[in-house]
C-alpha cells in the first residue's frame, strides 16, 4: 500500500484549493493511505477543514510561531523531518509548491517529478514538457520515496464529507535562520482568486495602457469571473505579475476564459489548455488563439468589449 503525505497549502485561515486537488491525484495512486500534513501558527481550524476533504485518512497539524508565514526554507526541513515512511510526498504546482518541494527533494536526495498530470502507476506518471507541446511519460525509483509536484489544473478536487483523525505533531527538525520574512506585497481584491476561479477574463498587450484595462475589470465584476493578463501585458505595467497566466505564471482550468486582445504565445496557451470553454476577441483574423478558441470574436475589443458587458447586465 502507497502511504502518501500531501502538502496543505493554505492563507492562514483557510485552505486553498490546490490541497484538495492533490489529494485527488493521490487517489489515482491503488490501494493509497493519504495524509495531510498542515504547517501554521494555529492551524486548527485549517486542520479541521482538511479532515473533511474525502480520502484523508489522518491530518498532521504542527504548530508553531516559525510556521506563521510560509517559507520554504522553514517548512522543507520540518516536512522531511515528517517523511519517514512516506513513499509519496505531494504537493501543488502553484507558487508555494514550487518553492518548497524541490527543497525538500534536495534534502532527502531524490529527483523530484514536476507536474504530474496523469498517474500511469504508483511510480509511473505523466507530465508536460515544452511549453505543453509534448507528454512525457516518467518513473521513479521505487526504492526511494517520491517528491512530485501535481499539476492541480487537470484534477478536479475531492468532495468534502469526511471526518478524518487531526493530531498534533511535535517535530525535531533543524530549522535555519538565514530566512526570515520580511513583508507580504500583494494586491487586495474582491474578486474570485485566479487559480480556482470558474470563470476568468484576460487582457493582452492590445489594451494599451493600466487605464484601459479597466475595461476588463468591468467585464470580470459583470460575469463574477476572476480577472488575468498575458506577460506582454505584465511586463508592459499593466496590471500586477500575480495576474499572470501562462508558462511564467499561474496555470489554470476555469469553466470559461475569456482572452481579450491576447495573440496566444504558446507560453499563454500552456496556462489555458484545461480550460472548459475557450472565448477570444481579438482584431487579428489569424492571431494563434483563434486555433485554440471555442469561440471567436474578430473586431474591436474597445467596442465588442463594453457591449458584451451591457449585454450582460441587461
Amino acid at each position: 500500500m502507497s502511504k502518501i503525505l500531501v502538502i496543505a497549502e493554505h492563507d492562514g485561515s483557510s485552505l486553498n484549493l490546490s490541497t484538495a486537488k492533490c489529494i485527488a491525484c493521490a487517489t489515482k495512486l491503488a490501494d493509497a493511505k493519504i495524509d495531510v500534513a498542515v504547517f501554521a501558527e494555529d492551524g486548527t481550524d485549517i486542520a479541521n477543514e482538511a479532515a473533511q476533504l474525502d480520502s484523508v485518512s489522518k491530518v498532521l497539524l504542527v504548530d508553531s510561531p516559525s510556521n506563521r508565514y510560509p517559507l520554504a526554507a522553514i517548512i522543507a526541513p520540518q516536512l522531511v523531518a515528517m517523511a519517514d515512511g512516506y513513499s509519496h510526498l505531494l504537493g501543488p504546482s502553484t507558487t508555494f509548491g514550487k518553492d518548497l518541494m524541490p527543497r525538500v527533494a534536495a534534502l532527502l536526495g531524490v529527483n523530484q517529478i514536476s507536474d504530474v498530470m496523469t498517474v500511469l502507476g504508483t511510480h509511473k506518471f505523466k507530465r508536460p514538457i515544452y511549453a505543453g507541446n509534448a507528454i512525457l511519460t516518467v518513473e521513479a525509483p521505487d526504492d526511494r520515496p517520491v517528491v512530485a509536484t501535481v499539476r492541480t489544473a487537470s484534477f478536479s478536487a475531492v468532495g468534502s464529507g469526511n471526518s478524518a483523525i487531526v493530531e498534533q505533531v511535535s517535530l525535531d527538525a533543524d530549522i535555519p535562520d538565514h530566512t526570515r520574512f520580511v513583508e507580504l506585497q500583494a494586491g487586495q481584491s474582491d474578486r474570485p482568486d485566479l487559480q480556482t476561479a470558474t470563470k476568468v477574463v484576460s487582457g493582452g498587450r492590445a489594451l494599451g495602457s493600466s487605464e484601459n484595462f479597466d475595461i476588463i475589470f468591468k467585464l470580470a465584476d459583470a460575469l463574477g469571473a476572476g480577472v488575468g493578463a498575458s506577460r506582454a501585458a505584465v511586463d508592459a505595467g499593466y496590471v500586477a505579475n500575480e495576474m499572470q497566466v501562462g508558462q511564467t505564471g499561474k496555470i489554470i482550468a476555469p469553466d470559461l476564459y475569456i482572452a481579450i486582445g491576447i495573440s496566444g504565445a504558446i507560453q499563454h496557451l500552456t496556462g489555458i489548455k484545461d480550460a472548459g470553454t475557450i472565448v477570444a476577441i481579438n482584431k487579428d483574423e489569424d492571431a494563434p488563439i483563434f486555433e485554440v478558441a471555442d469561440l471567436g470574436i474578430v473586431g474591436d475589443l474597445f467596442q465588442i468589449v463594453p457591449e458584451l458587458e451591457k449585454a450582460i447586465g441587461s
